[in-house]
């Protein structure tokens, strides 16, 4: 005699439909930092368009001056859309954002996209050799002084390290560039002062730029590499007598790559600002002139879209660092901030 199965016997039913399947770590990765940017920009539009209305005075009156004709003054805001709502102005304001376009700078006429379109290249020209200056001069000399100073070796030396690049770090970049210009332009008439006039005009400005962050990211550097010289990877490539270039380079230098990333982006960003004042040290043709000029001749227009390529800039780098960082670490796509 057969029996049936009780129900709490029977093979549980398999769920109707499909079965969802999990995201990515990477595309939920993805998905978040897009929305980060996304919300940052938003934001930066935002500050940069009220920048205009909550700076004090008109600045068309103060680009014709004050004894300008009130009606050339109430025609050359009408022209710029000045005398319409904020609404209308800002939605405005937007549309010609999403066609490359960021209004007409009221002293030249011209359009703001092109001004800035004309310098930005200038900026990068300094920016951006700076940049791999840092980190050639900064993780190197960072992990030499780690390994010549690891267990409290070579005291002096480590003084000597900790001595120059807090000096270098604390240094403000105007008075280095100062400095420069004194020692290397002046006293001993090595490179030009100012503008661009050949490879040589571009030392200056370069090592301006980059001698303060890669003092302070060099410092940074070494710490990092004496916690990585203390892990237990490090001490089993030791243990089984591996050259030392292998060990710091394939294991030590990898494990560095996380914080030095960050670190460099965050440096990278705040290397964009510091042109506007190694640029007007030196002369040089690019945004961070441009901008002390627009602020000067009150030209807000101008002072707008610069600050829109700042910022944008910076937000960028920050989006390429964080995906740079996660393909160096893997498991902080999982983890997410």
């Amino acid at each position: 005699m057969t029996t049936l199965p009780t129900r709490s016997a029977r093979r549980p039913r398999s769920p109707r439909g499909p079965v969802p399947t999990p995201r990515s770590p990477w595309v939920s990765f993805a998905l978040r930092r897009a929305w980060r940017l996304m919300v940052s920009l938003a934001a930066l539009v935002t500050a940069a368009f009220a920048m205009i209305h909550l700076i004090p005075g008109d600045p068309v009156r103060a680009s014709l001056g004050p004894t300008a004709d009130p009606a050339l003054v109430e025609a050359r805001r009408q022209a710029l859309g000045l005398d319409r709502p904020l609404t209308s102005q800002y939605g405005d304001f937007l549309g010609q954002l999403l066609q490359g376009r960021m209004g007409d700078s009221v002293n030249s006429q011209l359009p703001v996209s092109e001004i800035v379109s004309s310098r930005l290249p200038a900026t990068l020209q300094i920016a951006v050799p700076a940049f791999a200056l840092i980190l050639l001069l900064a993780i190197p000399v960072g992990m030499t002084a780690a390994v010549l100073t690891k267990d409290g070796r070579r005291r002096r030396g480590e003084l000597a390290f900790t001595g120059v690049t807090g000096f270098l770090g604390a240094v403000p970049e105007f008075l280095l560039a100062v400095g420069l210009v004194a020692a290397f332009a002046v006293t001993w008439p090595v490179f030009p002062v100012a503008s661009q006039s050949g490879l040589s005009s571009y030392v200056l400005p370069v090592l301006a730029l980059a001698l303060v962050p890669a003092a302070t990211l060099s410092r940074i550097v070494r710490v990092e590499t004496l916690r990585v010289l203390g892990e237990d990877y490090m001490r089993t490539a030791r243990a089984k007598r591996l050259p030392a270039r292998l060990r710091y380079l394939r294991h030590a230098l990898p494990n560095l790559l996380t914080s030095s990333l960050t670190l460099s982006g965050l440096l990278f960003s705040s290397l964009l600002a510091g042109t506007v004042l190694i640029e007007n040290v030196f002369a040089w043709p690019g945004l961070g002139t441009t901008i002390v000029q627009a602020i000067t001749e009150k030209d807000y227009p101008l002072v707008q879209g610069v600050v829109l390529v700042y910022g944008a800039a910076a937000l960028l780098i920050t989006f390429a660092v964080d995906v740079a960082v996660a393909v160096a670490d893997p498991q902080s796509t999982v983890r997410g901030s």
